[in-house]
C-alpha cells in the first residue's frame, strides 16, 4: 500500500506541469529549466486543511500535523517531515502505528459544501485510508471564515 501511495505522490507532484513529454526536462511541472523546488508555500507557513466524506481537518505548523475529526475535535498530533517537490509539498510521519503521508499541491479546490475556493488540493494517506480535501495558508483571504 505504501508503494502505491508513493507512486501516487510522485504522479500528483508531477501532474501540475504541461510539458511536452520529450524527455528533455519539459515533462516536469513548471519551467523545465528551473530545478528549484516548489516555493508557493513558505517553510514557516501554517497550513489549514479540510476534507469531506469522511469529514476531517487539520493543521500543519512547526513540523507538527494535527489531525481532527468530528469525533476528535481536539485532534491527534504527529511530527512530520516536509519535502518540497517540483509541483507541491509532501509531509510524512507516523500517527500511532499508521504511516502518514500528506500531499499539498496548488490548484483550485472546493470542499463541496460552501462557496469557498481554496488555493490548494490536499491528499491524505493515513494507514490504509486515503482522504481528499483542500488546504490554505493561515492568513489567506477565503471570504468568510471556514
Amino acid at each position: 500500500m505504501r508503494q502505491s501511495f508513493l507512486l501516487l505522490l510522485t504522479a500528483l507532484l508531477a501532474a501540475c506541469g504541461t510539458g511536452s513529454g520529450t524527455g528533455t526536462g519539459q515533462d516536469v511541472p513548471g519551467d523545465g529549466s528551473d530545478s528549484r523546488p516548489y516555493a508557493g508555500i513558505a517553510e514557516g507557513a501554517v497550513l489549514r486543511l479540510v476534507g469531506t466524506e469522511p469529514f476531517w481537518g487539520g493543521t500543519i505548523a512547526g513540523g507538527t500535523f494535527t489531525y481532527t475529526t468530528p469525533e476528535n475535535q481536539a485532534g491527534e498530533a504527529a511530527a512530520v517531515t516536509r519535502f518540497a517537490g517540483r509541483g507541491g509539498l509532501s509531509f510524512s510521519g507516523t500517527m500511532g502505528a499508521r504511516q502518514l503521508d500528506l500531499v499539498v499541491t496548488p490548484g483550485a479546490c472546493s470542499d463541496g459544501m460552501s462557496d469557498r475556493t481554496y488555493p490548494f488540493v490536499a491528499t491524505l494517506q493515513l494507514g490504509g485510508e486515503q482522504r481528499q480535501g483542500c488546504a490554505w495558508r493561515e492568513g489567506d483571504d477565503l471570504g468568510a471564515a471556514p
